[in-house]
């Protein structure tokens, strides 16, 4: 029986995790949720899984959630201190870390810290912090399982071949709602346009990174880190079904994939479950049902996010840092109808040319670096 904690559990892949945790009853046992901002969903959450505690991060929104669980044998905690020290409780086993951007990183170290398993959905983590988070990790001896589809087939693939030397892995895309679109085109496409993924259901903001293929970025930047490759052993194909999730190919050229209908919790419980694959009621995948399966070369002269992401880790240092966080700033401002889709990368392309770089960055320097990208990249939306 593992002991979770799940923090984001009102997003996209929280809500899928608790789907899991409700269907393996003898697997998994709810110790923690967490929430940013979504109060209601948070409380429906607690009322119905009864965890030992909840966190809502707003502070504001605390005697909401402490009086809807009044009578209720759930502790309730608010704040950003609360959410660090919530993964150190003695009684959770494993932290599901599924918050959305740089915000995970904080809690996600001092989970590793206080030496719990990290199955890893917050890929920004690693995107900003990679050599930090697994150096952390090596020295308190806590496993990282992926929670990203494209990761945990790589992590699958690997199962019984960790003695064996990796060549090269490969990442598919699907190329989102976009793919073929060029330059002109993209200039006159709406936020509605961009939140219509053809294949995965998710969040407002992975699903406009998945448009602009920066979420294939941050992709190739987290997978680095967690199979511990050089820039040159990661490829990106685009992959249209989005049933081939990724790809090894071994130093004896052979290749391993993994094939699943695009499903998150799939990932989801193979990482909770880890090692043992746990029986489940998934919809299986019919060869007949998908007689084609297609594959291209990204575009990387219309789509320039996934370049950057590759000039990104090339450079190192906190240049991921940078991107992440002016991504973030980008997306967000698209969301509101403040820049164009084309725009955010122009706003990333600029940070990272203007924000100041650190070859050996400390945790410190990532706080500073990520305050001084979003300052830069505000002044760009409002320019």
């Amino acid at each position: 029986m593992k002991r979770i904690a799940i923090l984001g559990s009102t997003g996209s892949i929280g809500t899928q995790a608790l789907e899991v945790i409700q269907a393996n009853p003898e697997s998994f046992e709810l110790e923690v949720i967490t929430a940013n901002s979504n109060a209601d969903l948070l409380i429906a959450q607690a009322l119905a899984f009864k965890p030992n505690a909840v966190v809502i991060a707003r502070e504001d929104l605390y005697d909401k959630v402490r009086k809807a669980l009044q009578g209720e044998d759930i502790k309730v905690y608010a704040g950003a201190n609360a959410l660090n020290s919530i993964v150190e409780m003695g009684t959770v086993d494993m932290v599901l870390t599924a918050m959305v951007g740089y915000a995970g990183l904080q809690p996600t170290i001092r989970a590793i810290q206080a030496g719990k398993e990290i199955a890893l959905a917050n890929k920004e983590t690693l995107v900003v912090a990679g050599q930090l988070i697994t150096d952390l990790a090596r020295q308190k001896g806590v496993n990282i399982y992926p929670v990203d589809s494209e990761h945990s087939a790589i992590f699958q693939c690997l199962a019984g071949e960790f003695h064996n030397p990796i060549e090269k892995i490969i990442l598919t895309a699907s190329g989102g709602p976009f793919r073929g679109r060029t330059v002109q085109e993209l200039q006159a496409v709406t936020k509605a346009q961009a939140l219509k993924h053809p294949n995965w259901e998710m969040g407002a903001k992975i699903t406009i990174d998945s448009a602009s293929l920066m979420n294939k970025g941050l992709e190739v930047i987290e997978a680095k880190w967690l199979f511990g490759l050089k820039n040159t052993q990661i490829e990106v194909v685009v992959h249209p079904q989005s049933i081939i999730h990724s790809l090894v190919q071994f130093e004896d050229g052979s290749i391993k994939a993994q094939l699943g209908l695009p499903d998150m919790k799939l990932p989801i419980q193979y990482a909770l479950g880890y090692p043992n694959r746990l029986k489940s009621a998934f919809p299986r995948f019919n060869f007949l049902d998908y007689p084609q399966l297609t594959f291209e070369q990204p575009d990387l002269e219309t789509f320039r996010n996934l370049q950057l992401a590759f000039t990104a880790m090339e450079q190192g240092g906190n240049m991921p840092c940078i991107l992440n966080a002016a991504n973030e700033v980008a997306v967000g401002a698209f969301l509101k109808d403040e820049v164009g889709f084309l725009e955010m990368s122009d706003i990333i392309e600029s940070c990272m040319a203007k924000v100041t770089y650190i070859a050996n960055p400390s945790y410190d320097d990532y706080v500073h670096t990520d305050k001084e990208a979003r300052m830069r990249s505000a002044e760009l939306v409002k320019k």
